[in-house]
């Protein structure tokens, strides 16, 4: 894979290109009334779009906030369907190409193939690695403080133009990252802000690797774990780790990082885990009993049928089959 992105804003920018990405992003939003509106004049406005893309004067709209509650209250931004388009055209025909490619193998989040049960299972079997070769070891587990707020917006324009040579694939850039009137901060709700904020921990995934040669390292997003055989090794590890991320990615790590011995496992990606069982931790938990309960309320009320509550735990049934919850699903179910 080349080094560098140059002469690739021209060779992507299609009609055809342009639409597959709509086509993408509507994917489960069709009966959405901005959808349904859009669908309607698809070809006018995917035409319009590409024609401002092409003569670079596509300008970035605004966002419509709104806030979630699980699993932590959170504030989305949302942008408006036409950018989220081209969202997803910059990311599939630059970002996936150029960068993702670069990402250590160890790097779960947002990317195809991975998430948070391979990176369960990859740290599940490393653990019992380190168990035999070592017995007793120790666990850094770290944490990024607010970590989408905190983004730099010039450190990461600065370590994209370290790749990106097309001029006019740095100007979409730009048109995205400042989209929003703020120095630091990426908006939670992009599709781009992803692969952003990917990108911006991969140079201390790098660091990792490449200078502080620790062979064991998993990151999902901002949550990240370290497997050493001594603890003198993990305070090392965590001093330079720290300084490095306050020196070149303005970032600062939360409370919740902490060294601990082997024997009490880790908590990752919302698992509880040791080198023999993947358990759900207790907030996980409740969360699923809550949701059977209501389902099961609704049930009862007559609102809702039995096969359309099992479309509802889909979700939770995903998540919570990798962990050794069988006695749980038995007593809930």
């Amino acid at each position: 894979m080349a080094k560098t992105l140059r002469n690739e804003y021209d060779k992507n920018l299609s009609y055809e290109n342009i639409m597959k990405a709509h086509l993408e992003s509507r994917k489960g939003k069709n009966l959405r009334r901005e959808m349904i509106l859009f669908n309607l004049k698809q070809e006018e406005y995917v035409m319009w779009l590409y024609l401002q893309l092409k003569n670079m004067t596509y300008r970035h709209g605004g966002y419509t906030s709104f806030y979630v509650k699980e699993p932590k209250i959170r504030k989305i931004e949302k942008s408006k369907y036409i950018d989220r388009i081209v969202h997803r055209w910059y990311v599939d025909s630059f970002m996936k190409k150029y960068f993702v490619t670069q990402f250590i193998s160890t790097s779960y989040a947002c990317i195809t193939g991975k998430g948070m049960h391979r990176a369960c299972l990859d740290l599940q079997a490393k653990m019992k690695h380190c168990k035999r070769i070592w017995n007793n070891y120790y666990i850094l587990k770290m944490d990024v403080a607010k970590y989408f707020q905190n983004i730099n917006k010039k450190i990461l324009i600065e370590i994209l133009s370290r790749k990106i040579k097309d001029e006019k694939v740095m100007w979409i850039t730009k048109q995205i990252v400042y989209s929003g009137n703020k120095e630091l901060g990426l908006p939670i709700g992009n599709y781009t802000s992803q692969i952003f904020a990917n990108i911006y921990l991969n140079e201390v995934d790098q660091y990792i690797k490449k200078i502080l040669k620790i062979k064991y390292y998993f990151r999902y997003m901002d949550d990240s774990v370290l497997l050493v055989k001594t603890k003198q090794e993990a305070i090392d590890a965590l001093e330079k780790i720290t300084k490095f991320l306050s020196e070149k990615l303005d970032l600062k790590l939360n409370k919740k990082t902490q060294i601990f011995k082997s024997k009490q496992g880790v908590n990752f990606c919302g698992y509880k885990i040791n080198e023999y069982r993947i358990k759900l931790r207790d907030k996980g938990k409740r969360k699923f009993k809550n949701k059977v309960k209501k389902l099961k309320l609704k049930i009862k009320n007559g609102n809702l049928t039995s096969k359309e509550a099992k479309k509802y735990l889909c979700g939770h049934f995903g998540y919570i089959k990798y962990a050794n919850v069988y006695n749980l699903k038995n007593s809930i179910l």
